[in-house]
């Protein structure tokens, strides 16, 4: 274990630079994006003398290696700024994270579970009846459902389960729990095609090793022999990309809680980039990033713990 100790400690310390990359990056598109966030919070008709002091008060008015040096060392303070929004002004923008990121967690936890919950299923199914009209019939699916984009499949599941048959209330969390399921079943339908093609094609692989032909010529019932023999080893190249599946969640929770306005960090960022609160948007995507890079270090711990021979090489 101690080599995978080694290996872990290595990839956190690479992921440092990646990570002060991703605030620089994020700190220079919005510095150079159109808009003057002054001027969304000025009190009406206020004069350019009075625009300017409000540009001096938060900083808006010095130099861009200035702003991201300030900027950089209140964060690594844990202090992200102050939110210059008309209905969140002067609140601590680490606050405004720390509310809505348990409805993010939230979302993102049963959007997998749902993702994993279709395609592991989905993909042992579809390859013990290769080429099947089953097999068929569940690979027109994962197309489907992967293609079709976030907003769009919403946009359908609202319109059915909620606006025709009336099963599922529509945005917020006005229904409690069951507000939830629309937009994790968007989020987790089409990670959910790309494990089962993922799961198929590693069932169909290990079926096709020696042992499982033998254990088969031993008289082994089909149902043990994938599910107690095959099935362990094929998922695990679908368990190495649970940290790269977190990346598409991210991304993807920034879209479904537009769509169902789930009061989660991509709602937020919505908001607060109508609105020009750029200390807000820096912070949501920093942390969203930070995620992305969790996801990423998680993948290759994952990878190194299930094969010793990506830690020792």
């Amino acid at each position: 274990m101690a080599d995978l100790a080694s290996y872990v400690i290595r990839k956190i310390l690479l992921a440092i630079p990646v990570i002060i990359l991703a605030t620089f990056i994020v700190f220079l598109m919005l510095y150079l994006t159109p808009g003057d966030p002054i001027v969304a919070i000025a009190p009406p008709h206020a004069s350019q003398e009075d625009l300017q002091k409000l540009r001096e008060k938060y900083g808006f008015d010095e130099p861009f290696i200035v702003q991201y040096w300030k900027f950089l060392s209140r964060l690594v303070q844990g202090d992200l700024g102050q939110s210059v929004g008309r209905a969140t002004l002067h609140m601590d923008v680490s606050t405004l994270l720390l509310q809505r990121l348990p409805r993010t967690l939230e979302l993102m936890a049963i959007g997998l579970t749902i993702s994993y919950s279709i395609g592991i299923p989905l993909g042992v199914l579809s390859a013990r009846k290769q080429n099947s009209l089953r097999d068929r019939s569940v690979m027109v699916f994962t197309l489907v459902a992967y293609a079709m984009p976030s907003f769009w499949l919403g946009i359908l599941l609202m319109l059915l389960l909620s606006v025709y048959l009336g099963f599922l209330p529509a945005e917020g969390t006005v229904g409690g729990f069951s507000s939830i399921i629309l937009p994790a079943l968007t989020l987790g339908l089409g990670n959910a095609a790309l494990t089962t093609r993922m799961m198929r094609s590693s069932m169909l692989e290990v079926a096709r090793q020696d042992y499982i032909t033998q254990l088969r010529s031993r008289g082994l019932p089909e149902r043990e022999v994938i599910f107690r023999h095959a099935l362990k080893n094929a998922i695990l190249p679908v368990i190495t990309v649970i940290g790269l599946d977190i990346g598409w969640f991210v991304a993807g929770a920034v879209v479904v809680e537009t769509v169902f306005s789930w009061p989660g960090i991509g709602m937020l960022i919505t908001t607060s980039i109508t609105n020009h609160d750029f200390p807000t948007v820096q912070g949501c995507i920093l942390v969203l990033a930070f995620f992305v890079v969790l996801g990423n270090l998680l993948a290759d711990v994952l990878y190194a713990f299930v094969d010793p021979r990506v830690r020792l090489g």
